[in-house]
């Protein structure tokens, strides 16, 4: 992508036929893209054509973010890429794996009783069934791995500001 000639060079070494803007067929709320157009005698004899594009007759478009755009991805990227950050993940993916446990592997996404009361006392109970059925898992040797408090043993208040006991 050359950003001052307002080209794209294919790897095959031929150069866009134009830069048009933003792609119309875009929803409002995505990122704008910078649209390329390779023609027709530009695709149709090159030899990498079965690899670039599937349409015999079609030309290759080819969409690309703006530089200010772009330049934060590739920044961005390059953090993703750094010990610190791949140790904040690594905190993340267990949070979002025992969330997706939840809502898949115990229905959580659907509560089956009525009322913030109930269905509070629900989540305790299935939280409580996870940790058992975790522990359960162990040889009577090891010992249970240490983590930081449950968030569903902290009392929540309800719409009344009432918080319900945590049985001990």
């Amino acid at each position: 992508m050359d950003y001052a000639k307002q080209q794209v060079t294919c790897p095959q070494g031929q150069v866009s036929q134009g830069r048009h803007g933003p792609c119309p067929t875009s929803p409002p709320t995505a990122a704008p893209l910078i649209v390329a157009r390779f023609t027709k005698g530009q695709c149709q004899p090159c030899p990498a054509r079965t690899r670039c594009t599937t349409p015999r007759e079609s030309t290759r478009t080819v969409g690309f973010p703006p530089r200010k755009l772009r330049d934060l991805q590739l920044r961005v990227r390059t953090e993703q890429q750094t010990p610190e950050s791949k140790t904040r993940y690594a905190v993340r993916s267990g949070v979002e794996g025992t969330d997706n446990e939840f809502a898949h592997g115990y229905g959580m996404r659907r509560c089956r009783y009525r009322g913030q009361g109930k269905a509070h006392i629900q989540h305790i109970l299935t939280a409580i069934a996870v940790n058992i059925e975790r522990l359960s898992g162990l040889s009577p040797t090891e010992e249970a791995p240490t983590s930081k408090a449950s968030t569903a043993s902290t009392p929540t208040p309800d719409c009344h500001g009432h918080s319900w006991p945590i049985p001990a």
